[in-house]
């Protein structure tokens, strides 16, 4: 039963992720907002609303060590695992102005995590600072690429126009209900999600931070995982490693500034020791590799792979 609960809630999740993201994306274009800005933001936001979801839930019902493992957990996932396997599948190509702005900003988040985790609570000033961040990363990214037609604007766009952010209606009241019903799942998978987290956490005796770091973490992050992969099968290299540098800009400036801005979150003593140090560290050797050659290769993605292995062998030995 407890399995099930786990899955149904991951299932309502990705569901409810997919519904606000066609149900805005087709507003949007009703209301002839352009593509670009689309790319930017809604889908950004709307595949991160499982994360942001769950990470406030688990605030909100005094499960720290998930609110936070969830945004930890999932970063690292995203480099280590999902970068991982897409680079294996197709090395990927990261353009150089994007990789000098997006690359330095989600190294800014991570150390921004890094200082606040340090301070053992992360209050709403931190999390309105987080947030504002975010806000004036999104408004630089927009003014920079309107009106371009560089690697990363095509890479907005073409994630604004992509078939998995299509309406299946135009119609007004078809896509306000197509939004506020995806929204509606979310909330209930990310509550289902974290009830069940917390019970298989006392039922085995696993720490709720850890269940954080890995279930939960992967389990928010499929909808990166389908994304990335799929654009590396696809050759659309640019689009896999774009996908995931945004990611963990949302879910640090986003995600955990959003959570911690309606509610002050305990950063758990395990997480600022340790895997705080491996997120930062994936986030240093992402952008490493990026900069050789501007691309990251099969066997760097290797790499990745096999430090995603060692970690989650250190966290089932804890």
């Amino acid at each position: 039963m407890l399995v099930l609960q786990l899955v149904a809630g991951l299932g309502l999740l990705v569901l409810g992720g997919d519904f606000l993201v066609r149900g805005s994306v087709g507003l949007a274009e009703r209301w002839n907002i352009s593509p670009l800005l689309i790319g930017i933001v809604l889908v950004g936001f709307g595949t991160s609303t499982p994360e942001l979801m769950t990470s406030l839930i688990a605030a909100l019902d005094g499960a720290p060590g998930i609110a936070v493992g969830n945004v930890v957990g999932s970063n690292s996932a995203n480099i280590l695992f999902i970068l991982g396997v897409a680079a294996v599948l197709s090395p990927l190509r990261a353009d150089p102005r994007a990789l000098l702005r997006d690359g330095l900003v989600m190294l800014f988040a991570a150390i921004a995590c890094l200082a606040l985790s340090y301070i053992g609570t992360i209050h709403r000033v931190s999390g309105l600072l987080l947030v504002l961040s975010l806000t004036a990363y999104l408004l630089v990214t927009y003014l920079a690429e309107r009106g371009t037609n560089s690697p990363s604007a095509q890479m907005h766009r073409a994630e604004g126009r992509a078939t998995t952010a299509r309406p299946w209606s135009q119609s007004y009241p078809a896509l306000g209900a197509l939004a506020v019903s995806g929204l509606a799942l979310t909330l209930l998978g990310a509550k289902w999600l974290v009830d069940g987290s917390v019970d298989l956490a006392r039922q085995f005796g696993i720490s709720e931070t850890v269940i954080g770091l890995t279930i939960v973490a992967v389990g928010t992050s499929l909808p990166e995982l389908v994304t990335s992969v799929v654009a590396a099968l696809k050759r659309q290299s640019d689009i896999a490693f774009g996908n995931i540098v945004g990611s963990n800009i949302y879910n640090i400036l986003g995600i955990l500034g959003f959570t911690a801005l309606i509610t002050p979150i305990d950063v758990p003593a395990r997480i600022i020791a340790f895997d705080i140090w491996i997120m930062l560290g994936a986030t240093v050797l992402l952008l490493a590799f990026a900069h050789t050659g501007h691309r990251v290769s099969r066997r760097e993605g290797a790499v990745l792979l096999c430090a995603y292995g060692l970690y989650i062998g250190t966290l089932a030995s804890a």
